[in-house]
């Protein structure tokens, strides 16, 4: 059977499980495969592939672009077709080369780190098509190296799923829509796996997992995120942290490999993995997928077709707070909406490029003048597909929070709007902890994220919930 057979005939077997009420539980497992140091990586992914092929489980491996090229230079073709016929995910071109991509990041706007993002990686996702054979199906960032200005990248380079784990961005364990790219991230009890510590009984982790299955299963459906590395199974510290901790960016020839497991220990740390996926298999309830699979699993609103909520509700909804609204119909951003009160057709637009605090001091605004502004709003929009910052009375303005406000709650017909003031509420999903958000040990000393947050809680208004096909 080809690949797209495949990959076709498993979204039909998903679509008629949701229809039919099964299967509401979606595992994704997916591992980081990074380390390009220790050659026993490489046996250490083939293994976990060729185990889960017998086992009948499909999983998205994030591969390194430089981890792809080193297994081409090593003529490790086994590893290269074993992966293929699981899942293929992009992890960056270097994972921890500096600089991260936080720490770039870090020091531009959205628009020029979007456009330097793609430029550091388009040729790694490049890469991957070609040594793999297909597109890869979603992207995760090294380490907690988040910045919110990949989501514009991953647009450019056709890449729909954000998949990994951090603390800057959630929406109470479950996925999400977040500037115009699907989140599986931050999940919070949904995110578990088995300790590979031989410590640890695994009875906890089975404990953790029946827990997450049985609540999501209450609730409706979901989806839980169990992550691994393949570089995990044979080393016992990761490769990165031996070389680049803190920055460090010691010149090829002086990399040090990790210290390795013994082949007893390796064997240990694999039916570890082994029993946790035979467990996850026992519960009826569960169903493994692959990146693939979530992006059909959660598809856009363009596909869905959901009917937006009436006028009189988004206009109650925006007046006293700016976030998203979710009906039994479907989940709407504050963008969604607000471009439904200025009536502009229904499509993606990014959220503004900065911050504004509102110079207007008046307490009511002529309905003519507001008017015309309402008109610049839209005009921008159309223009430049985000929304503004800022929106312009004369020689004053407004924020586009407290403009949103004001429109929702504007009467029709009088002769003067009252000014409201914007509830960006949508911001208390994002993390106010950068040091804590940032601390990988790979990012320079004293490094914090506070821009990267910043920039992240403007993209706010087209965050919103993600909904399962045939919700």
């Amino acid at each position: 059977m080809n690949r797209t057979l495949a990959v076709a005939l498993s979204v039909v077997f998903l679509s008629a499980s949701i229809l039919l009420g099964q299967g509401r539980v979606y595992v994704t497992l997916w591992f980081d495969t990074e380390d390009y140091i220790e050659p026993a990586s490489d046996d250490a992914a083939l293994r976990i592939a060729r185990d889960l092929d017998r086992l009948g489980v499909k999983a998205t491996f994030k591969v390194v672009a430089e981890k792809a090229r080193v297994l081409e230079k090593r003529g490790r073709k086994d590893v290269i077709e074993a992966l293929a016929k699981h899942d293929i995910g992009y992890h960056t071109q270097f994972h921890s080369i500096p600089p991260a991509p936080a720490v770039y990041l870090e020091e531009m706007g959205y628009l020029e780190g979007a456009a330097e993002f793609a430029r550091r990686e388009a040729g790694g996702v490049a890469d991957l098509r070609r040594i793999f054979g297909v597109e890869p199906s979603c992207y995760g960032q090294p380490g907690s190296s988040w910045g919110p200005q990949t989501n514009a990248a991953l647009r450019e380079l056709g890449i729909r799923l954000y998949l990994d784990e951090g603390s800057q961005v959630g929406l109470n364990g479950r996925p999400f829509w977040y500037g115009g790219v699907l989140y599986v991230f931050n999940m919070g009890p949904n995110s578990l796996r088995a300790s590979l510590d031989p410590k640890d009984p695994i009875d906890n982790a089975f404990r953790e997992f029946d827990k997450a299955a049985a609540e999501l299963a209450r609730q409706g459906g979901g989806v839980i995120s169990i992550y691994y590395h393949p570089c995990e199974f044979v080393t016992t510290e990761f490769w990165d942290g031996v070389n680049f901790s803190r920055g460090a960016n010691p010149p090829r020839l002086s990399w040090k490999k990790p210290q390795k497991r013994t082949p007893e220990d390796s064997e240990r740390c694999y039916r570890v993995l082994d029993q946790l996926v035979r467990h996850i298999q026992a519960n009826k309830q569960a169903r493994f997928v692959t990146g693939r699979d979530l992006i059909e699993l959660f598809p856009a609103d363009a596909e869905r077709k959901v009917p937006l909520p009436s006028r009189p509700q988004i206009a109650a909804h925006l007046a006293a707070r700016q976030s998203f609204l979710e009906t039994p119909e479907g989940s709407f951003s504050a963008a969604e909406m607000l471009l439904a009160l200025l009536g502009v057709d229904r499509e993606f637009v990014e959220g503004p490029l900065a911050p504004a605090r509102s110079t207007y001091d008046g307490q009511t605004i002529p309905a003519e003048l507001f008017g015309q502004a309402k008109n610049e709003v839209v005009a921008y929009i159309k223009q430049h597909r985000r929304l503004p910052s800022m929106v312009w009375l004369g020689s004053r303005y407004l924020s586009i929070d407290d403009f949103a406000a004001t429109l929702a709650a504007a009467e029709s017909g009088a002769s003067e709007v009252t000014v409201r003031r914007g509830n960006p509420e949508f911001e208390k999903y994002f993390a106010t902890d950068p040091r804590g958000s940032f601390g990988w040990v790979i990012h320079p000393e004293g490094f914090s994220g506070d821009n990267l947050l910043a920039l992240g809680r403007l993209q706010g208004w087209t965050l919103k919930p993600a909904k399962l096909r045939g919700e």
